[in-house]
């Protein structure tokens, strides 16, 4: 019963991780890379599909991004999309290929997502937290029924607690990480 209460605690710990690397990853930093795009939708065919779907992302230098649709009549489609979402970027067509040049942040651009950075980061251990409360109050309340002893409740909190250190620093080291990535120039 404690495994099943452990297992369950750590898959859902990792799930948050992923989250985390997932907003993240949302988060533009000064280098093109084509996972910026992955939240963007477009309309085809009258279903909203992500760009990747009808397009092919790549990174045609660290400052800018090409999009070459499947489609022809796509190329204006994506533009527009890739213009509305919220990076604030300006691409341009030439022939088939949406460019999206990436401008440079600036200092204060750059300060103010690492406020974001840190925020999401604490929104995980946040979750974490939650997690390892959780995962404890079940097993109380298996020790209440006495369905297990009070050394294996012990025992299993202090796992858990292991697990949840653990962690939140993962959830240090990939803050830090992004953190430099920011900062570079």
């Amino acid at each position: 019963m404690t495994d099943d209460i452990k297992k369950s605690a750590v898959q859902r710990m990792t799930k948050t991780l992923e989250a985390l690397r997932n907003e993240l990853g949302k988060l533009r930093t000064g280098r093109a890379h084509p996972s910026l795009l992955d939240h963007v939708t477009v309309e085809y065919y009258g279903n909203t599909v992500p760009l990747s779907q009808v397009a092919n992302v790549v990174a045609s230098d660290s400052r800018a991004l090409a999009v070459t649709p499947w489609e022809k009549h796509m190329v204006a489609v994506v533009e527009k999309a890739i213009r509305s979402c919220d990076l604030g970027l300006n691409p341009t067509t030439t022939g088939g290929v949406v460019r999206v040049p990436l401008p440079p942040l600036t200092e204060e651009r750059r300060r103010d997502l690492i406020k974001v950075v840190r925020h999401e980061g604490e929104g995980a251990k946040v979750a974490i937290r939650n997690v390892r409360r959780d995962a404890n109050q079940e097993l109380k309340a298996l020790l209440k029924d006495h369905k297990i002893s009070e050394d294996a409740e012990r025992r299993a909190q202090d796992e858990i607690q292991k697990v949840t250190d653990k962690n939140i620093t993962e959830v240090d080291k990939i803050l830090a990480v992004k953190e430099t990535d920011l900062m570079e120039v």
